[in-house]
């Protein structure tokens, strides 16, 4: 492990010990073969300076809900350390008076609520604690011989604490087992690294230290398996979807399932006793919140789910509290054929999920190979943390769903105008977009992992096919089609039509539609909520005007495509509608010379022109795309076939 502590910000004079951990702890959080994804936990003992002026003995200690990677001051909770002392003098404490204690104890009531381990960061008799799940380090003890194989290691460096449910209980168990104050670091079986020191450089640079030499025993000794050089795979677009129906209909709910094939990948899922394997258990009990307590192995999701069923059932029996079952749909699947499937309520969790169990494959392979085999924790202690109402409050921290959540949508003309809007809309109502574009600005769009996106000028039908393939790769299939795209083209009466011209506007605004129609369709009929697709048309369909021939024909002719999907498709599930939006002038289709082109067609002057609805309203397309999300929900489940106009009432069209 490589030593990146710098002083930037940690060893200044005008910075104090909190400034230090959180250096120290951005350090940990950022390697992810430390810590995934709210995992690991730091702290620092300095004092706490209250309006009075009274400096009082404090622990600021990593607050629940902060990623270490990214974590600021304000992540830290200040509690009184006196009083986490007297705690810990008690013979028992429960997670709910834990918990209620930890809050009296804050010194500041708009902190985090702290860790569930701070009671064990308080115990420890240095300034400077971190904390990690370092792959390497439950690389030793996820075994048959784990604390054997720690002694090896480290020999009397380390103190050996077995597993014990984080919380007051570890830390009473720590106590009576520390002894005095020469080791460097503390090994939890099945759990991670505790390292300290009197600052967070020194315990930060332990913990370089400790995992340098468990990587270097490990590599003399279980050195890692060649990944396999064989290509990936074609797509495999319709199965994914499918796939993803049946885990949707499962788990009750709309899921996002993201395809991923690396060598590591291919050599995991080719192995003889993959099945056996991944049903050995997660590399840390916390593990369980992301991917569930074992990997579904092949695609028979009835069967994972009738297993979970009873691994409920079976644990559920012992709780004295009313548990409420978790919906039984793997979030972690491996197959030989089609590799790793990241499986969540939306793609950042699909993405956390596939990223842990990346981390869990050569861990898995390493014991079992090379170890004497790979060993987790017992089914009953995963489950106790699965259904622990402690850990359980880390998932609610997420915050209430969106109503498009566990969607995914495709959206074209997504890197400007109406089409941006429109992905803006289905974004921020938690949709998974793939956005596609002839600009490369449409890359950059949005940012997050629910954005996808694609340069690729909708007219090229392969290269239109390879972006739908990346979506259906990315998020498991298709439930929504915005297409968006679209041009004017230039304007000119009929006698005077460039044909050129003519075809190119024909072939963005229909022949392009038609193509992603036909492309989508398949995917959108095993949508787990039922395809629905919108089509931006024009009020030039019901009410053209001159000098549009081409603009106006296309659609009208995209318009009457819409018509005969709604008809061909609603045996299937499939809602079609358009909408027809007028003088929305904050698109790509408008520019100065155009607009006053069309005004003067009108007799109008510009301002004229952009305010001659009935409403005189201004049609945005932000309020286009309000309408097109609107139209993509359950509130219109019993429309398909409707054309709406945006227009701000047109007397030609009214």
């Amino acid at each position: 492990m490589e030593n990146r502590w710098t002083s930037a910000g940690a060893d200044s004079k005008h910075s104090d010990d909190l400034d230090a951990c959180v250096h120290g702890s951005q350090l940990l959080g950022s390697d992810p073969a430390l810590v995934l994804h709210g995992g690991g936990n730091t702290s620092v003992k300095q004092p706490f300076h209250d309006l009075t002026g009274q400096e009082i003995d404090a622990l600021y200690v990593k607050g629940s809900g902060w990623d270490l990677a990214t974590i600021e001051r304000a992540g830290f909770a200040p509690l009184r350390h006196a009083r986490l002392l007297e705690l810990l003098a008690l013979d028992s404490l429960s997670d709910v008076d834990m918990m209620r204690e930890l809050s009296a104890a804050s010194l500041d009531p708009a902190a985090p609520a702290p860790s569930v381990e701070t009671l064990l960061h308080a115990l420890i008799p240095h300034k400077a604690v971190q904390h990690s799940h370092a792959d390497v380090i439950v690389t030793l003890t996820n075994t048959a011989e784990g604390e054997t194989i720690v002694r090896d290691v480290y020999g009397p460096d380390v103190l050996i604490i077995p597993y014990v449910m984080p919380g007051f209980d570890l830390a009473k168990v720590v106590s009576q087992m520390w002894d005095d104050d020469r080791y460097s670091g503390m090994v939890l079986l099945n759990h991670g690294l505790f390292t300290f020191a009197d600052t967070t450089r020194g315990a930060y640079e332990r913990h370089v230290e400790l995992i340098s030499r468990a990587e270097a025993w490990l590599n003399e000794h279980a050195p890692m398996a060649v990944p396999t050089t064989e290509p990936p795979p074609p797509c495999i677009c319709l199965r994914l979807a499918e796939l993803r129906r049946q885990l949707s209909e499962v788990a009750g709910k709309p899921l996002i399932v993201g395809r991923h094939w690396t060598p590591q990948v291919a050599r995991f899922v080719a192995r003889p006793d993959l099945e056996s394997l991944a049903n050995r258990g997660p590399l840390t009990p916390d593990h369980v919140l992301r991917t569930k307590r074992t990997a579904a192995v092949g695609t028979d999701i009835d069967a994972f789910a009738e297993a979970y069923r009873g691994y409920f059932g079976e644990n559920a029996a012992r709780s004295e509290e009313q548990l409420k079952m978790l919906d039984p749909a793997p979030r972690v699947l491996v197959d030989p054929e089609i590799g790793l499937l990241g499986i969540g309520d939306t793609a950042k969790a699909s993405a956390i999920s596939a990223e842990i169990y990346a981390h869990t494959m050569p861990v898995l392979e390493r014991a079992e190979d090379h170890l004497g085999g790979y060993v987790a924790l017992p089914p009953e202690e995963i489950f106790d943390v699965e259904y622990w109402s402690l850990e359980q409050a880390k998932l609610a921290l997420d915050g209430p769903k969106a109503r498009f959540t566990g969607c995914a949508a495709i959206v074209t003309g997504a890197a400007s105008g109406i089409g941006r809007a429109c992905a803006d809309a289905l974004l921020s109502q938690g949709c998974a977009v793939t956005g596609f574009d002839s600009s490369p600005v449409v890359e950059c769009a949005f940012e997050g992992p629910n954005w996808l996106g694609r340069e690729v000028d909708v007219i090229d039908a392969d290269a239109q096919q390879r972006a739908i393939d990346d979506a259906v790769e990315r998020f498991g299939g298709v439930d929504i089609v915005v297409a968006a795209a679209g041009i004017f083209g230039p304007s000119a009466p009929i006698q005077h039509l460039d044909f050129a011209d003519w075809r190119s506007v024909q072939a963005v605004n229909v022949d392009a539609i038609a193509q992603l129609l036909s492309s989508t369709h398949d995917l959108l009929a095993l949508s787990p909520i039922g395809g629905r697709v919108v089509i931006i048309g024009s009020k030039n369909v019901p009410a053209p005007g001159p000098g549009a021939a081409a603009y106006s024909a296309s659609k009208s002719a995209v318009t009457q495509l819409a018509r005969v999907a709604a008809i061909e498709w609603a045996e299937e599930g499939i809602r079609v509608n358009v909408v027809h939006p007028d003088a929305v002038f904050d698109t790509g289709l408008w520019d100065d010379e155009t607009l006053e082109a069309r005004a003067t067609q009108h007799g109008l002057t510009v301002e004229e022109y952009k305010s001659r609805n009935l409403l005189k309203a201004t049609v945005s397309s932000k309020a286009v795309a309000a309408v097109v999300a609107e139209l993509c929900s359950d509130t219109f489940a019993a429309t398909t076939g409707a054309q709406i106009p945006i227009d701000g009432g047109n007397l030609r069209v009214v």
